[in-house]
């Protein structure tokens, strides 16, 4: 099959995103093309596979997000902005109730981070604490800056879903080995976390936080949205950052603006960056993608938001 398609990254979460408001490939190929196109190794590659999907009487559009491993995510607040982004350009709108997998979301324009660089506010949660609802065994009902016996560390975790499941803990200095092998841990499904997490150490500089994710169904990651949002939730609940305040949240694909409240509702405003768009055929009975043909590179962008990240990320 052929496929019309954007490649577009979020603070360095970088997606194909596909318009399937017309409902027209089959369900069960979605997992098989977003192995397909989210492949390193193949023609176009990604962090996961983005579809603006079709509204309904409370929604104007709709978001889903497949990991790389073919896995559906119950959402991808990075790849949110895009969506919102691709829904209110074909729609002409500049504010939206989006549909998630488990719940909704609201996005809106926002003034510009840098000069040429599309900006997007998004509000996910209310966050949510309860572990059992993972379900993560053995370790109550909350974990809030705890130990985690099953992991085999010492370090203090705080568990958040917002509403995929997070385990945040705060350290000097980021161990990427470490963070590897927790984050390898919680990818095995255990029994104590059969649908597995995703794991982040958050070094709190002067400037504001800096995250590193071993995400689910993709592995370390240079940026994810959700755990932006829950670390910023974490810092506040653990008195590490203040509710109601705006603070920078860093990563290796670069920054958002952050403000958690104590109702568990989360703000993030950040990039929708497009960088060119293409033709694609796609067979999912093989999982292969083949014969790119990129129409447009949108070079403009993807300046403008070089120079975003170099200027706004260099104190970070």
């Amino acid at each position: 099959m052929q496929i019309d398609f954007v490649k577009c990254h979020g603070s360095g979460n970088d997606f194909p995103l596909i318009d399937a408001r017309d409902g027209a490939v089959a369900e069960r190929d979605w997992p098989a093309i977003a192995r397909a196109l989210a492949d390193r190794a193949g023609p176009v590659g990604g962090d996961g596979l983005l579809l603006l999907t079709a509204g309904d009487s409370e929604h104007a559009f709709g978001m889903r997000m497949f990991n790389s491993d073919g896995s559906e995510a119950e959402t991808c607040l990075n790849g949110l902005r895009c969506v919102a982004r691709a829904g209110f350009e074909r729609l002409g709108l500049d504010a939206a109730t989006v549909r998630l997998k488990t719940s909704e979301a609201t996005v809106a324009r926002d003034p510009d981070l840098a000069p040429g660089v599309v900006t997007i506010r998004e509000t996910a949660g209310p966050a949510t604490r309860d572990v059992t609802a993972w379900p993560l065994h053995g370790a109550g009902a909350e974990i809030i800056d705890t130990p985690i016996a099953m992991l085999g560390s010492d370090r203090a975790f705080t568990a958040i879903a917002i509403p995929n499941p997070h385990l945040i803990t705060f350290v000097e200095t980021i161990d990427e080995a470490e963070l590897v092998a927790i984050g390898a841990l919680c990818e095995a499904a255990p029994d104590w976390l059969p649908n597995r997490a995703n794991v982040s150490f958050v070094e709190v500089r002067k400037t504001g936080l800096f995250v590193r994710t071993f995400e689910r169904g993709v592995g370390l990651t240079n940026s994810c949205g959700s755990a932006m949002a829950a670390s910023t939730y974490a810092a506040c609940l653990t008195s590490r950052a203040e509710f109601g305040r705006e603070i920078a949240v860093f990563n290796r694909g670069g920054l958002v603006r952050a403000q958690a409240e104590a109702t568990g509702l989360v703000r993030l405003s950040g990039n929708a960056t497009v960088e060119w768009a293409g033709t694609i055929t796609v067979d999912p009975a093989t999982e292969r993608a083949r014969d790119l043909v990129v129409a447009t590179r949108c070079d403009s962008e993807r300046v403008a938001w070089s120079q975003a990240v170099e200027t706004l990320c260099a104190a970070g």
